[in-house]
């Protein structure tokens, strides 16, 4: 069995969301939901491998980065195959690779839980529809702030589960109005050192652009500080793109090395609001389907 737990805390404002989340684990419901399986993956623009595995616990992390070109868009997936049912999670899935994504893990006989979303994204219709149509028992997650349709919605503060990990969830707006980013689990039964798949609010050198669906650079600047420079040094950071090849950093990197997020607050304003970056070309297809999970041809058939 599987589970997202969801940690409630009050209701947060953008003005205030960023300065009011406590990385420690806090008690709440349990909410359980069905589970499908997992496992690993090779070759990068398929996959490169990596394992993580806690030094003082049975668990272990069964951890995969996968790439689509077009969009140069990563998907992350991530296991418990120490735990019986191998409960497992695709993190910001694309559309054009779900029967690979599926096909390996039919052939590592994981059990799929979760299809997440880090935002809506406007380069890439998201797989997390289609994963839904192909596996039953899949729950699309996303979040609240984004608007988004989805199986579950997630906040500030809240946990998902599979098998004994978890993700925290911690809010990053500013590239787009619901941005999240998930974190692996805080303590010494959670994989070591900790793992940050940012969506597109932090980027290896880099970051997202800010200049549609209520993005904000304040805010960016306010989220990437607050709620991923302050994670331990050694915490890899996942992107959810990459145009230059590379595939992962850590916090301790990109405070010291970020162009743009190295500088203070008004300098990197400038640089954001000067980027004259051209209109993304996928947008007017890929936001309105992702505002329904991917699943834009069946609403419209429907």
């Amino acid at each position: 069995m599987i589970q997202l737990r969801f940690l409630k805390s009050p209701l947060l404002s953008s003005s205030n969301i960023l300065s009011n989340f406590s990385p420690k684990p806090r008690t709440g419901t349990l909410l359980p939901h069905p589970v499908t399986k997992f496992k690993p993956l090779s070759q990068m623009d398929s996959y490169s491998t990596t394992t993580t595995s806690s030094s003082s616990s049975s668990s272990k992390l069964l951890f995969r980065q996968t790439f689509e070109k077009e969009s140069s868009t990563y998907t992350y997936l991530l296991a418990d195959v120490n735990h019986p049912d191998k409960p497992a999670l695709l993190i910001d899935p694309v559309d054009k690779t779900v029967d690979r994504d599926l096909n390996v893990i039919k052939e590592l006989g994981l059990k799929l839980a979760y299809a997440m979303n880090t935002h809506v994204h406007a380069d890439h219709v998201t797989g997390t529809g289609l994963i839904k149509s192909k596996v039953p028992g899949v729950k699309s997650i996303i979040s609240k702030a984004s608007g988004s349709k989805a199986d579950l919605h997630v906040e500030h503060g809240d946990k998902v589960s599979f098998g004994d990990l978890f993700l925290e969830v911690r809010a990053t707006p500013g590239h787009t109005l619901g941005c999240v980013t998930y974190v692996s689990g805080e303590g010494p039964d959670q994989p070591q050192p900790r793992m940050a798949f940012t969506g597109d609010a932090l980027l290896i050198r880099g970051c997202g652009r800010t200049d549609f669906q209520g993005g904000s650079s304040s805010q960016l600047y306010k989220s990437v500080h607050s709620q991923i420079f302050t994670l331990p040094k050694d915490t890899l950071i996942y992107p959810a793109h990459d145009y230059k090849g590379f595939t992962v950093s850590t916090v301790g990197e990109e405070i010291q090395y970020n162009p743009r997020l190295t500088k203070d607050e008004e300098t990197f304003k400038s640089i954001m609001e000067n980027l004259n970056l051209s209109y993304p070309k996928m947008i007017d297809i890929a936001v309105p389907a992702n505002l329904v999970c991917g699943m834009q041809d069946l609403t419209s058939k429907a």
